[in-house]
């Protein structure tokens, strides 16, 4: 697939937010191309998971209008692929890693008179564990997993929709560093075809290929990777941030 990599995937349009009365994102104005690699950084607190839950419709602005592929976030959420930083998981339920997979698939190909996935469905969900390294493991449960493994089905799962944009939140945590080099290398190689936003504090990992980063703290600003440095890193973390964020790449 070629993308247009002038065109815009998410707009956002003096976007203000808050959870009753905590404001957590004031007037941001920003846009992130398609077929960019953008990673959104700030401390805890800060509106990162907001951010891309903004993006997602999950939730709505009070304030200011954001766009996804040029219209609602709703009305374009098949065009997204998801992981979220936390999940819910009931380990005595017996999901294999490729059920966990194919429920990627459940809009495109699941309905309540269709009780069953189709061939496309289950070599979409089979390719997306090629992808990510895991193919061997189709059958195994998923409880019996190590924490990176199921880090990376999740992502699997992500890319089973055949997404135009892939929206991570925290996807290097408790993952060892195999893991984190096998991740950095399949977002590096999807990137090649689809828009990827990470959310993360692990600057070490999104400096390697990152092309822009998003730096969120109540307020938005817009960097270049290659523009990050140690000023930055303060005057968006503050002093007690520095140690958590500041690699030798900056």
């Amino acid at each position: 697939m070629v993308i247009q990599f002038m065109s815009v995937a998410v707009e956002f349009q003096s976007v203000s937010f808050s959870y009753e009365s905590t404001n957590v994102v004031e007037n941001a104005t920003f846009d992130i191309k398609t077929g960019d690699f953008v990673s959104i950084i700030g401390p805890n607190g800060g509106g990162k998971t907001t951010l891309l839950k903004l993006m997602l419709g999950i939730l709505k602005p009070d304030q200011g209008s954001i766009c996804l592929f040029g219209c609602p976030p709703r009305l374009n959420c098949s065009k997204v692929g998801y992981t979220p930083q936390f999940l819910s998981v009931d380990f005595s339920f017996p999901l294999s890693v490729l059920d966990v997979v194919l429920m990627g698939r459940i809009r495109t190909g699941f309905s309540l008179s269709h009780l069953w996935y189709s061939q496309k469905d289950r070599n979409a969900a089979r390719h997306s564990l090629q992808i990510l390294q895991l193919e061997e493991l189709a059958e195994i449960p998923f409880r019996n997993l190590s924490g990176g493994q199921r880090q990376r089905v999740l992502i699997a799962r992500a890319l089973c929709g055949e997404p135009e944009i892939l929206l991570l939140d925290e996807p290097t945590n408790n993952i060892d560093a195999a893991s984190e080099q096998i991740l950095f290398d399949t977002l590096t190689k999807l990137n090649q075809s689809m828009t990827i936003v990470v959310v993360s504090h692990d600057i070490g990992f999104v400096s390697q290929c990152v092309k822009n980063v998003i730096c969120v703290n109540r307020t938005v600003a817009v960097h270049s990777a290659s523009a990050m440095n140690g000023r930055t890193i303060h005057d968006l973390y503050g002093q007690h941030g520095m140690k958590l964020v500041l690699h030798d790449h900056f």
